[in-house]
């Protein structure tokens, strides 16, 4: 371990030293930056790495991701892959929504979505030619239509970005000039890593068990199990040497209010007003921590509130466009947006793939654009994918309080379908994080009053942890229904694009 360029805590030098020899079984040292051939390894199985916030899974993933490049091993980020990379060992690193990767590739990790590992994009022979060149493995092409200064803007971003779409974008191209379509994964992978497991349903875990004979899953077993899984996570189901504890909160030893607060709901002694009592202390001594009067609408565009009850979250949209005058009968730019899914046929298979590709996947944080060329799409900005800017087919669904059925501005015979996101509710959130978080507390004293537990802990503490937990710098607790006034206009400009944006239009047929 003495080679390590960060100094671990005990139990995170021995979850290190655990991987080590699981990477060793599938033909990958570490310790002597040796690899043996894909075909002469073996299957090493799943292995995961529990903890709690702040017990440094995210540091040790990042950790054995740069020793995993240093020995020589292909990393895929879901983009492109060269051809002549596909006889070396590689390693992808996963996460199960866009935001979530997007976190993980703000601290230097190369992450991407799973669903951009099962599906892969097929490119344009001509222009495969300038992917392989920037991925090292090709000369310098010579393209008729693109100029010097243009492959320099392509070379230029991959160098900092990594990313191939990104390039090409700055080079002038959009994605419908060197992407033809996407296919599933045909070939297997050698070594997954995949951040927030805890909410891998058993499909995706099965999924992944195909591509990846070694998996390293890293998760929260004290968060929210996906909804269709009864309360159970898919690593729990391991066997005891695979599962990797780490206890000690780094993070904590910073000083930091927020982890103090999601670490003491694990007191069985404390309940609701208790611990309200701790949030309002901590208050009083620190600004990263407020005692909220009423909910701050100027945060909801980009931070949604965080919410239980469904009733709760159309009330709460439903007041937030109000106090900004969007009329009923259409969506104003910069309105927050929810990916619920894809509504398209099986014969449409290949614009499916297209749309998740990009980005639309159910979850996927959206912000409304504007309307599109065609009568029914929506110019969009996907929320922490790589290439953000698309347009598409979108059926867009505004719910109302007291009625069943929504409101729909926006809606194109098929498409991306989409709810408000101004607030969402806990188990949505799970996987994403914001600088600034607001929980609406009412929501968690409804479910402490209910007594209802999960996973032999009360749901409120549950709910209460994933929510606090989901504030990286400053944690707004609002104990009152109350919407403050906006102070400023829905706005876009803050949105980065790319040097060129990437357009994909999904035609109605």
């Amino acid at each position: 371990m003495s080679n390590l360029p960060v100094q671990f805590s005990d139990d995170q030098a021995a979850a290190y030293d655990s991987v080590t020899e699981l990477l060793r079984t599938s033909g990958i040292d570490l310790d002597d930056e040796a690899l043996l051939r894909a075909e002469g390894a073996s299957t090493a199985g799943v292995m995961a790495v529990i903890g709690k916030a702040g017990s440094g899974k995210t540091l040790l993933l990042a950790e054995l991701y740069k020793a995993l490049e240093q020995a020589g091993v292909q990393v895929v980020s879901g983009d492109y892959e060269s051809r002549r990379s596909r006889d070396r060992r590689t390693l992808a690193i996963l996460a199960p929504t866009n935001k979530a990767a997007s976190v993980l590739r703000l601290r230097g990790v190369p992450a991407t979505t799973i669903h951009r590992i099962l599906y892969t994009p097929v490119y344009h022979p001509e222009y495969e030619r300038i992917a392989e060149w920037l991925a090292g493995d090709g000369e310098r092409p010579a393209i008729e239509e693109l100029t010097d200064e243009a492959l320099d803007r392509a070379a230029a971003f991959y160098e900092k970005m990594k990313s191939i779409p990104g390039a090409l974008a700055a080079a002038g191209l959009r994605g419908s000039d060197f992407i033809t379509g996407w296919k599933r994964r045909e070939e297997p992978l050698d070594v997954g890593f995949v951040d927030e497991a805890s909410m891998l349903d058993d499909r995706q875990f099965e999924d992944l068990k195909e591509i990846f004979p070694t998996l390293l899953l890293f998760g929260d077993p004290a968060q929210l199990a996906p909804v269709n899984q009864s309360g159970s996570m898919v690593f729990e189901a391991l066997p005891e040497p695979r599962k990797l504890m780490l206890h000690r909160i780094h993070r904590q030893d910073a000083d930091n209010p927020i982890l103090d607060l999601a670490h003491a709901l694990a007191d069985p002694a404390i309940g609701f007003e208790d611990f309200e009592r701790m949030i309002e202390d901590k208050a009083r001594s620190d600004d990263r921590v407020i005692w909220g009067q009423r909910v701050e609408v100027d945060l909801m565009a980009r931070s949604p509130v965080l919410v239980w009850r469904n009733a709760t979250r159309i009330r709460l949209i439903n007041a937030f466009r109000q106090v900004h005058g969007a009329p009923e009968t259409e969506l104003i730019e910069g309105e927050p947006l929810i990916c619920d899914g894809l509504e398209l046929p099986l014969k449409h298979r290949k614009k499916r793939l297209d749309l998740e590709a990009r980005g639309l996947i159910k979850g996927a944080q959206v912000i409304y654009l504007g309307p599109g060329k065609r009568p029914g799409f929506s110019r969009l900005h996907v929320m922490g994918a790589e290439d953000p800017r698309v347009s598409a087919a979108s059926i867009v669904k505004i719910e109302k309080p007291d009625e069943e059925e929504p409101f729909i501005p926006y809606a194109a015979r098929m498409g991306a379908t989409f709810l408000h996101g101004a607030a969402v509710t806990i188990h949505k959130a799970q996987g994403s994080q914001w600088d600034t978080v607001q929980v609406f507390a009412p929501d968690i004293y409804a479910a402490a009053r209910m007594g209802r537990s999960e996973a032999g802990q009360p749901l409120w503490k549950r709910l209460a942890y994933v929510a606090i937990t989901r504030a990286q710098e400053r944690l707004i607790w609002v104990v009152r229904n109350r919407l403050a006034k906006p102070t400023y206009p829905l706005r876009v400009d803050d949105l980065q694009a790319p040097a060129a944006a990437l357009t994909l239009e999904v035609e109605e047929t």
